[in-house]
């Protein structure tokens, strides 16, 4: 082992997701996820998605390890019935189809990862990065086609209502429609305009959550 692999290594042991690498002995995810993420815009991956491949993985490989051999699309739906939100009878049930098999699911929830553990890994451990610059262009690009439609949308409402007046449907003096679209995102709990969302880059979601010293 070079000495550059050393230090790379032992970067990894100081995150959860390099650490669940060595565990679990994904050795081939790491590139994967990095792959996926530096991809083109329109291409790329997101971080949230990320997280969920990887914890598929783990479940994937914590079903083998017990002789399940899930067929294709096996492990994706126990996943999906652990984490989201189902019936709890059918959560219940899958907990119990795998725990008889020996998987110890509790510990099993306790290595899944989350967003903020993929991107320490991809930017720490990997040094990987995707194009800015071509993300802005996107962002830029769906902006100017939202700010149309919204524009669309206030024309043809001012219209509806001026017929309406001139019907004698409605009373209404005069008038000028403003057209607003807001963003509310469940995971940071914080609201945001559309302009404002698309001009920040984001939500609160995007910000760093554990000290830079600290790798997850």
């Amino acid at each position: 082992m070079t000495a550059s692999d050393s230090s790379t290594s032992k970067r990894a042991e100081r995150t959860k997701v390099g650490r669940l690498i060595a565990e679990y002995d994904l050795t081939e995810v790491g590139a994967e996820l990095e792959r996926r993420w530096t991809k083109p815009s329109g291409e790329r991956d997101g971080l949230r998605t990320l997280a969920d491949v990887f914890n598929r993985r783990l479940l994937t490989r914590a079903m083998s390890d017990v002789g399940l051999n899930p067929l294709d699309g096996e492990a994706d739906n126990y996943y999906r019935l652990l984490t989201d939100d189902v019936g709890r009878s059918r959560k219940i049930e899958a907990q119990r189809r795998l725990e008889g098999a020996g998987i110890d699911v509790e510990e099993l929830r306790t290595h899944f990862v989350t967003y903020q553990a993929i991107r320490t890994y991809l930017t720490e451990v990997r040094g990987a990065s995707y194009d800015a610059t071509d993300t802005q262009i996107s962002v830029e690009t769906t902006q100017n086609s939202l700010g149309r439609l919204v524009g669309r949308t206030t024309t043809v409402v001012k219209q509806k209502l001026t017929q309406l007046r001139a019907a004698d449907r409605i009373v209404l003096g005069p008038f000028h429609v403003q057209a607003s679209i807001t963003v509310y995102c469940e995971a940071c709990e914080t609201r945001h305009s559309l302009t404002e969302l698309l001009a920040r880059g984001g939500c609160n979601c995007d910000q760093e959550q554990t000290p830079s010293s600290s790798l997850e």
